[in-house]
């Protein structure tokens, strides 16, 4: 008993707040309905209020939390739907063994192409996800995510359907395996989602390298999709970043070949330029354009909007706390 005492009272924790709060200028210009100019939230990274903490349980083993909020900060109303923790909400423990968490978290292919493959970070006009598809979020995710040995690490998640009866309706599948070494990155990672009634899902695959040395870093990346409906597809991206001092070159390229008889391609030019006020404070310009051919209605959004048009430009501040 005495024992016990002793290692509930040694334990340590702790709890941080933390977040971002930013707004831009975005104008969307070549949409149906015209051209639209407006104050937005989180255009370069979504506007949050995040609270996460970690307890030490003694014997390299602990527990760790994550609840993220997400607000527009141009009008102040909630994010994600109206979720109280709609970007983030999951708790695990983690140890020798790796890491496991529960809960509302990002898939493997969403960290993937926001930490590896875009140089934008899945924000301003240059996303990636404007035409990748993203699945950003899994609810009822289960992740397990191995210590890196010899430069190779796992990331493994099941997102349950919950659907009573049939395990397989709604149900989520996602992978990564990778590699890294100094200064290099590989990753392989695979989403699979089933629909509703599980008679079909839509798979996604993904190959990307990244290549960072001084000042600058390129990424490649290739993408297979395997749609709902038949719906198949391929994408490229060429990626690069500069930074010298206090400014921040970002540059992207990606090819979208639709592999069906429709032939909806499109292709996606962005770049941006960043101007550091401090290490927790940025100004930024973005500008993306996409040129959709027979009939594709790819639009450029930022780190919050889906945008409404096949150009857009973005100017604004986000601040780190």
């Amino acid at each position: 008993m005495g024992a016990c005492l002793c290692g509930a009272a040694s334990a340590q924790s702790n709890v941080t707040i933390y977040g971002i709060a930013d707004a831009g200028l975005v104008r969307d210009t070549g949409g149906a309905a015209g051209s639209v100019s407006r104050v937005s939230s989180g255009v370069g990274s979504g506007s949050r209020l995040g609270f996460k903490g970690k307890e030490d349980l003694g014997d390299g083993l602990s527990a760790f939390f994550q609840l993220e909020n997400g607000y527009n900060i141009d009008t102040g109303s909630a994010g994600q739907g109206g979720l109280l923790f709609g970007r983030q909400a999951f708790v695990g423990l983690a140890g020798k063994f790796g890491a496991i968490s529960l809960g509302r978290q990002y898939s493997p292919l969403y960290t993937t192409l926001r930490d590896v493959v875009d140089p934008f970070e899945i924000g301003l006009a240059g996303n990636v996800t404007n035409i990748i598809p993203g699945n950003t979020r899994v609810d009822n995710m289960v992740e397990y995510k191995t210590p890196r040995y010899a430069g190779f690490a796992a990331d493994l998640a099941y997102g349950a359907g919950e659907t009573a009866g049939n395990s397989a309706k709604n149900r989520t599948l996602g992978a990564a395996l990778s590699y890294a070494d100094g200064p290099f990155n590989v990753t392989l990672t695979n989403h699979i989602k089933e629909n509703a009634d599980a008679s079909d899902s839509a798979r996604y695959s993904l190959l990307v390298a990244k290549y960072k040395v001084s000042r600058f870093s390129v990424d490649l990346a290739h993408g297979v999709t395997r749609g709902a409906a038949g719906a198949r597809s391929r994408d490229d991206v060429l990626g690069g970043t500069w930074t010298e001092g206090v400014h921040t070159l970002l540059a992207s390229y990606i090819r979208h070949d639709d592999q069906t008889s429709v032939n909806k391609d499109a292709r996606q030019w962005a770049a941006a330029y960043l101007y550091a006020l401090s290490k927790r404070t940025d100004l930024y310009l973005s500008y993306g354009h996409i040129s959709n051919h027979n009939g594709a209605s790819y639009t450029v959004g930022n780190g919050t909007d889906t945008g409404t048009g096949n150009t857009g430009t973005d100017i604004g501040i986000r601040h780190r706390f």
